[in-house]
């Protein structure tokens, strides 16, 4: 009984001993981290303006952590399959999701199976930067202002054409909303990205389009387009003179950081710290400028806090549009 009892004890011990040990072990990890390169995964092709936000935090990053951050294009299916492959990757501090606001709590809706769980996957870090959309009307469009399109419209149902980067996009959701909210018939021409859909507005060929900010922009800097307000409830810092469209059509289109889901708190509060860090130095805030976005105050905890509700908005609105992939 002894012996059994001496037998029994040393096993526990024993167990507890590696318990401890691996205990140690996983906070000696967390403490030291980064140890080796970083990957940056985005889902979208190079050159984007979530690319060279991506590429821009990279690289003020390298510098704070000692360690290399590298960025990983993976696009395809609008974003799915970069971000599922993240959502596979161990957690252990040294994958991490760069991805447009679209591609994570839009596509759910619009497919009818993504490869990953918005909410169960992923481990929110921080929104990096919001670029604002505006609604642009060709000069020889007669309406002035919101109220003057929505009059405008009204006068003339189902005439009035707007464009979009294609079916699901935020643009295509964004005239939807506008159709939702002032009772007005709009039809929905979707073309294959925004920039053709911005070129066949300034063209004359359909009067409007909702755009993001370095989209368009430029068209109104030079005349060829007229902005008649920005799909926001509060003025951007972009452009303060530009009128907001108002509640019912704000719309925040962000780039977010995202880590695999288990990874350890500790190196999320760490890479949110130095990720704030290089946001908040006047080289980066001027880079986020010329992209057409500004920097935004968000901590892993009101990032979390924000998705269920703005998950189940896209939702209702995808339901509402009829807009599927698949």
């Amino acid at each position: 009984m002894n012996l059994h009892f001496s037998l029994s004890r040393r096993r526990a011990l024993a167990a507890a001993a590696a318990c401890v040990s691996a205990g140690a072990g996983q906070a000696l990890a967390q403490a030291s981290w980064p140890t080796k390169p970083i990957t940056f995964v985005v889902p979208q092709n190079p050159g984007g303006a979530n690319d060279v936000v991506a590429r821009a935090v990279a690289q003020g990053l390298e510098s704070t952590l000692g360690q290399p951050v590298i960025v990983e294009n993976r696009p395809g299916a609008n974003g799915n399959v970069g971000t599922g492959q993240v959502a596979r990757s161990a957690a252990d501090g040294y994958t991490f999701l760069v991805t447009a606001q679209s591609a994570y709590t839009i596509n759910p809706a619009l497919y009818s199976s993504v490869p990953f769980d918005p909410l169960k996957d992923f481990a929110p870090v921080m929104q990096l930067a919001v670029a604002p959309y505006l609604l642009v009307v060709n000069p020889s469009f007669p309406a002035q202002n919101l109220n003057e399109l929505v009059a405008y419209a009204k006068a003339h149902p189902g005439k009035v054409e707007y464009a979009s980067a294609g079916n699901g996009t935020l643009n295509h959701l964004l005239g939807e909303m506008l159709k939702k909210q002032k009772g007005i018939d709009l039809l929905h021409v979707p073309y294959k990205g925004a920039a053709a859909a911005a070129t066949d507005v300034v063209a004359g060929q359909l009067p409007m389009t909702f755009g993001s900010f370095p989209g368009v922009m430029p068209f109104v800097a030079s005349g060829k387009l007229r902005v008649l307000g920005v799909a926001s409830d509060q003025p951007t810092q972009l452009a303060p003179q530009v009128p907001v469209l108002g509640k019912d059509l704000a719309v925040t289109s962000w780039y977010g950081l995202f880590a695999p889901a288990g990874t350890p708190k500790p190196i999320i509060d760490k890479v949110y710290q130095a990720v704030r860090t290089v946001l908040a130095t006047p080289a980066m805030q001027a880079r986020l400028q010329t992209l057409g976005a500004e920097r935004v105050e968000s901590s892993p905890e009101s990032f979390k806090a924000s998705l269920p509700a703005e998950l189940a908005h896209w939702k209702q609105v995808v339901d509402a549009a009829g807009a599927r992939i698949d």
